[in-house]
């Protein structure tokens, strides 16, 4: 577990699973990945974290406040799929329940989160992306300091077959705080 001022960063549980599957089951919340998925895709989610985990000692937390309630998550994945426009890399990113919207959860969480990743763990090449008009994780990602590297930029397609294209952000890993 990690601990900052007003979060608790846990491995995800069994407990997690239904409020995780509400999370992504919000229109606005997964308006930037082109719109909500069902259970069983938030339950596939939910099992390449917890794979991520065990393989890789890295992975996404399940983000939760002060009384216990689940707020989202937020870590660094491993992205290990060579077929991936970036190929296998870390990737630093968060999801928050709607009603958690404007606290400073993501930043807490993900600079708690890359300091572990980094001088816990050991990486030393985490990269962000996110969409072009999500602009709230573009304020998260300048104040972490991470910096624009549009060269990187790509383009995939979702769950739901529609083109989404990434901006990237490095982690600048040499130079990150220690907790």
């Amino acid at each position: 577990m990690i601990e900052t001022t007003r979060l608790k960063l846990h491995h995800f549980a069994d407990h997690h699973r239904s409020p995780f599957a509400e999370m992504h089951a919000d229109p606005e919340v997964m308006a930037d990945l082109g719109g909500p998925i069902d259970n069983v895709e938030s339950d596939l989610k939910l099992a390449r974290y917890l794979a991520a985990q065990a393989e890789h000692g890295v992975a996404r937390w399940a983000v939760e406040d002060v009384n216990g309630n689940f707020v989202g998550y937020c870590g660094v994945m491993p992205r290990m799929d060579p077929k991936h426009p970036l190929d296998s890399h870390y990737e630093v990113g968060w999801r928050f329940r709607r009603e958690a919207w404007g606290n400073g959860y993501a930043f807490e969480s993900a600079r708690a989160a890359l300091s572990h990743a980094i001088h816990d763990v050991g990486l030393d090449q985490i990269v962000s992306y996110t969409s072009g008009d999500n602009l709230r994780s573009q304020s998260v990602m300048r104040k972490l300091g991470l910096v624009r590297d549009s060269s990187r930029d790509f383009t995939i397609r979702t769950s739901t077959s529609r083109p989404w294209q990434g901006l990237v952000w490095l982690v600048p890993v040499g130079s990150w705080p220690r907790p």
